[in-house]
Order: structure tokens, then sequence, then C-alpha cells
């Protein structure tokens, strides 16, 4: 099956080389790469617990003055990975899913047990932080990377795909799905898409990429890349 990837390379390269040993095509369309941002640290001794949305959130905090014993909320597996690699001990990780990650906090952490330090990209998908405040909770984010768009891309891997288009692609944010939009239509790729199965991270996602006319379009958490092969 040939697959289309989207998301940089740092992000999905070890899925890349799974999909590659179950004996899949792999093509690789990075669609934003990620800035990270100067931002003024808080006090870290204020607060009782930590919020991470992605891996990037981890990458681009700096630790040395948080205690890794916090309680450290993650949206999913890969920020989970990421964020014991730098020591954070007390771990708790959602299945990708934001909803998920709120009522994981709701249920892990009392509101008395101090603030929330919410860390997080420019733009995010939910309100996660005005959800928790409406619960009670004191919530400060922090803002410590952005995704850009990339712009150009080699007119040799746009042709080869013309000839051999994929049969899914995964599409992981909004941000993406706007920039894909793009490309589409840039390099007049509208009309191809007939027979691609689209995998997409939420419904504004997909609701992006709606105009175009695809197989078929699947929402997904992340981490259930490889069971959705056996969906189609």
């Amino acid at each position: 099956m040939h697959i289309l990837f989207t998301r940089p390379l740092e992000d999905c390269h070890e899925m890349i080389l799974k999909f590659q040993s179950l004996g899949h095509e792999i093509s690789h369309l990075p669609l934003i790469d990620i800035e990270g941002l100067k931002y003024e640290a808080p006090n870290y001794s204020e607060f009782g617990g930590i919020i991470l949305t992605s891996a990037n959130a981890v990458k681009f905090l700096d630790i040395k003055s948080i205690d890794k014993k916090i309680a450290c909320f993650c949206v999913g597996s890969a920020t989970e990975k990421k964020a014991r690699s730098v020591g954070f001990q007390s771990v708790f990780a959602a299945d990708g899913n934001v909803n998920n990650l709120k009522e994981l906090i709701l249920l892990n952490f009392n509101s008395s047990e101090g603030k929330l330090l919410y860390v997080s990209g420019e733009v995010i998908s939910s309100n996660l932080d005005q959800d928790l405040i409406s619960n009670g909770y004191t919530i400060e984010r922090v803002i410590n990377y952005r995704a850009n768009s990339i712009e150009k891309y080699d007119e040799d891997f746009i042709e080869k795909l013309k000839l051999k288009m994929p049969e899914i692609t995964y599409i992981y944010s909004q941000n993406s799905a706007i920039n894909f939009l793009k490309i589409i239509k840039n390099y007049q790729l509208e009309t191809l898409w007939m027979n691609t199965n689209l995998m997409c991270i939420g419904e504004k996602t997909s609701a992006t990429l709606n105009e175009i006319k695809w197989k078929k379009i699947f929402l997904f958490n992340p981490g259930e890349e490889e069971f959705l092969l056996y969906k189609i």
C-alpha cells in the first residue's frame, strides 16, 4: 500500500520505518516545520501540575528549573515518551484526544493542589484551558512553539506523486490541513484523490479538506495509524 505521511520527519521517522517493515511504500510530504519561541519563564514552584499538549511542547520547554516529580499530563503516548525522556516521573497520558486529557486531569488532579501550567503551541485546536478554568482550575498558559507552513516543494516529488497517488494520507492538525489544501490547489492536484483514504485528527482538520473528493475520510487519534490500515 502507498502511504503519505505529512508530519515533520522527526515526528514520524519511527512510524515510517515501522510501516516500511510491514511492506508499505512510503512517501513523505511535511506540511509544517516547528519553530521554538522565546517565552518568559514562570515561577515553576507555584504550580502543582503541568499539561503538555505535544512532544514539541516538551522539546522547546526549558526544564532546568522544573521539579521532575510534578504531576505531568500528556495528550498522548508520543508526548508521554518525550516527557519521560527528559526526566518527568509522575506522568499521566491520554490517548491523543484532548477531551480525554481533560477527563484525565479532572480525575487525577484536584484544583486545591495548585495551579496548572499549560504548555502549548501558538495555535490550539481546543479550549482545554478555558474548559478547566470553568471547572474551577487556575491555569497559566505558556506558548513555546509555532507551526510554520512549508511553501515550496520539490517539483520532481510532486510529479512522481501524480503518477502514483497514495492510498492513505495522514493529516495531523488543522494547520497542516490548511497548508495541504494550498498545495493541492497550487499544484493542480484537486481531481487526483478519489482513490485516497484521508485520515484526519479531529473534525476541524477533516472539514478543511472536505471540498476535495476523497475515497473515504476517517478520524483518528495519534497511535491509531497502524490500526486504521485494517479498517479500509
